[in-house]
């Protein structure tokens, strides 16, 4: 029975491997809020921003994200099951869960320590034009971003390329 629980967490980690974050694998999640934008893994963020988040959904980065309260409660439990903190075994979740300071509830992912270290090296204009917007806007360089890889062998940068830095 050990032998099958450790060839169980070993598949598991292989899983893992290869990828900075688990991807979306929840299609109420998927159809309530990634139909509107980038699905953000829910390692991304630890849960205390995730429960921020769904509990002002009536004013959700200014628009109006409301949602009924069953929904709302079965999105926040994947959410918080797979926020990063959670998600040790993904390389990016670690890194983020390892950035962030006691006491200080983020936003945004665009507040993560993690996330503004490697991002420090963009220029203004790489952000701020229009193909991009914003950092949030993760799909705009980071071309397997849905697939929960961020690293830099993916990441082209309108404008500009592939990302050398």
């Amino acid at each position: 029975m050990r032998f099958l629980l450790f060839i169980f967490v070993a598949i598991l980690s292989l899983q893992a491997k290869g990828l900075d974050v688990k991807p979306v694998d929840n299609e109420l999640y998927k159809k309530e809020c990634a139909t509107c934008h980038f699905g953000y893994q829910p390692g991304l963020m630890p849960t205390q921003s995730w429960e921020f988040i769904m509990k002002n959904l009536a004013d959700h980065y200014g628009t109006d994200a409301s949602i009924d309260d069953e929904t709302n409660k079965s999105i926040l439990s994947y959410l918080l099951a797979n926020a990063s903190q959670n998600a040790m075994n993904y390389k990016r979740s670690a890194k983020i869960t390892k950035s962030l300071e006691n006491g200080v509830l983020y936003q945004s992912i665009t507040e993560i320590p993690y996330h503004i270290k490697k991002h420090k090296k963009i220029e203004k204009w790489m952000i701020t034009q229009k193909e991009v917007k914003t950092l949030s806007n993760c799909t705009a360089c980071h071309k397997k971003a849905d697939l929960g890889i961020y690293s830099k062998k993916t990441i082209d940068i309108p404008n500009y390329g592939a990302w050398r830095d």
